[in-house]
């Protein structure tokens, strides 16, 4: 298991006006809106969630690291759990043609709204119990989108990755080091349940037996 920086490519650190996001309105009621993965969490306002979650074509620099470093090579099968509107799919679609894609997402919403490319190819589930067979993916990825679980949930989606890959695997969560970055997040987020450290996250990791690689998301 080693640390990778696909994210890292693409995610830029911003001013972030951490207080705002619990004075300005009232975090509970924004977080309820948030957790239903619906169009507030998406198209809303940028208090409940993305502010328009619209595709920009920044995560081909990640598909094109990913299928670089882990060789994924066309007849290859990559699946995305957390696919959201389908970007990443549909970037690697592009980024190495032939390859066959698959992606999950709790939201209805999001896989309503999935690019139409990628629609065919994604279905509404949970990734505590995914609907594939063994061993079956050259590649998963997951981003943003485990620490959304809490820890039971947390524990069978990790056995799940690891169940129905047979290849690479890997996953990026928020995290933090220390208590400024422990209150930043708990201020930021809307959706995260499970707030670890990067050593929690290893025993996390270790305890249902992934494997995959990891990278992390601190809120400094």
């Amino acid at each position: 298991m080693s640390y990778r920086e696909f994210v890292g490519l693409i995610h830029k650190s911003t001013k972030r006006d951490y207080l705002a996001r619990v004075t300005q309105r009232d975090k509970a009621e924004v977080s309820e809106l948030a957790i239903q993965y619906d169009h507030d969490y998406w198209d809303g306002s940028r208090e409940t969630g993305y502010g328009g979650y619209k595709y920009d074509g920044r995560w081909r620099k990640v598909a094109d690291a990913m299928a670089t470093a882990y060789g994924i090579k066309p007849g290859m099968r990559v699946l995305d759990v957390g696919s959201g509107k389908g970007f990443l799919l549909h970037d690697f679609a592009e980024a190495v043609p032939g390859i066959e894609i698959a992606g999950i997402d709790i939201s209805k919403y999001g896989i309503a709204h999935t690019m139409d490319d990628v629609k065919p190819f994604v279905k509404v589930g949970n990734a505590n119990k995914l609907p594939y067979p063994d061993k079956h993916f050259d590649l998963v990825t997951s981003i943003t989108t485990l620490h959304n679980l809490y820890n039971y949930d947390l524990h069978a989606a990790l056995k799940e990755i690891e169940r129905v890959g047979r290849g690479a695997k890997y996953i990026c969560v928020e995290a933090y080091r220390n208590e400024r970055e422990k209150v930043n997040l708990m201020y930021w987020q809307l959706t995260c349940r499970a707030f670890h450290t990067p050593e929690e996250w290893a025993f996390v990791f270790e305890q249902a037996g992934y494997t995959g690689d990891h990278e992390f998301i601190f809120f400094e």
